[in-house]
């Protein structure tokens, strides 16, 4: 349930309601927008209609009391009406401005992860990705190099500045890749692993919680609730492809969900075309696709010797093809009103 205030409400008027919604016993949030001040009071949804007894529509200053009506609650539009935006060592993810992440789709090697780095830095990244731990379908494929790919990541920010996103894929790994990563990734296979998502909830640390191969726009908007709701507001959502009947691309990216999530959702949201399309030869075009539709971010695998990467090498690009694609988004951006 939310309350919303008159946009002449005083800051006495507002307080003396956020005292009497406290002494019912509820979490409140409160979010103060441009226009309106809004309260929003947690719990469980026969609890809370409860407090409908008290009148809240009579208090000085109250327009309205609402009752949101989506099955996600803290993560809707209609429990928060502005924009989420989420602040990493002072790169918005969520603003004007779009953010690029790039890097290896695995931490190889210390001299890869360093090369990498340093040219998506030069072409424009604002955030440096790489797997330290990798969900395989196979058991015998590359898992990734544990502690010595978060270290090597370390060491990339350390010389470029760009902050770091990494996976993790099981609770007791939370502390470990806390120590290292400014943004915990929760992979596709991992949406639905709600006891992680709880954990990743009380985490401080941002989660970019990506959207299963095979799940709904509900049921990333639910999985993010998850998190939320544990008491960590900082979620980016993102697009990476779902599985369909097509099988002339790897997945298909859902172009539709971008702005569907933004009619539903405060969250940002952004857009991954390298896992989507599988080959590197459509990443470029399906990225301005991505953007174009209102992705606030990218990501985007780059890999300086594809031929020999140890995961995903057919979709990832060049250094020099990164860069040309940084060039064009910047047209793109510039067309629809956003910064790259």
């Amino acid at each position: 349930m939310i309350i919303v205030f008159k946009p002449e409400a005083t800051e006495k008027q507002i307080q003396h309601v956020l005292e009497k919604v406290k002494t019912s016993g509820f979490p409140v949030d409160i979010n103060r927008g441009a226009e309106r001040t809004i309260i929003g009071i947690k719990g469980k949804i026969d609890q809370v209609a409860r407090l409908r007894i008290q009148p809240f529509e009579a208090f000085p200053g109250v327009e309205k009391v609402v009752s949101i009506s989506a099955p996600f609650k803290l993560v809707s539009r209609q429990y928060k009406p502005q924009d989420t935006v989420i602040d990493i060592e002072g790169i918005k993810i969520g603003g004007k401005k779009v953010v690029v992440m790039a890097g290896p789709c695995s931490v190889e090697s210390r001299e890869i992860m360093l090369e990498v780095a340093k040219k998506v830095k030069l072409a424009g990244a604002r955030i440096l990705r790489g797997g330290a731990f990798k969900p395989r379908t196979s058991p015998y494929s590359f898992q990734g190099l544990g502690e010595e790919g978060l270290q090597y990541l370390h060491e990339a920010k350390e010389k470029t500045g760009l902050p770091i996103v990494t996976e993790l894929m099981d609770p007791r790994q939370i502390a470990l890749v806390e120590k290292y990563a400014d943004i915990l990734q929760i992979g596709a296979r991992n949406m639905q692993n709600f006891d992680l998502l709880k954990e990743v909830g009380r985490s401080k640390k941002p989660v970019l919680l990506k959207r299963g191969m095979g799940s709904t726009v509900e049921e990333l908007l639910m999985s993010a609730e998850y998190i939320v709701s544990e008491g960590n507001p900082h979620v980016i959502l993102c697009e990476r492809g779902i599985r369909t009947f097509e099988s002339a691309t790897r997945f298909t990216l859902d172009i539709n969900a971008i702005p569907v999530i933004k009619q539903l959702s405060h969250l940002p949201v952004v857009a991954d075309p390298s896992h989507a399309t599988g080959q590197r030869s459509l990443v470029a075009s399906v990225a301005k696709a991505a953007l174009a539709a209102g992705a606030d971010g990218l990501i985007i695998e780059v890999h300086t010797n594809p031929e020999i990467a140890k995961s995903d090498g057919p979709q990832s690009l060049l250094p020099s093809m990164f860069s040309d694609l940084m060039e064009e988004l910047k047209k793109v951006g510039h067309a629809i009103g956003r910064e790259i």
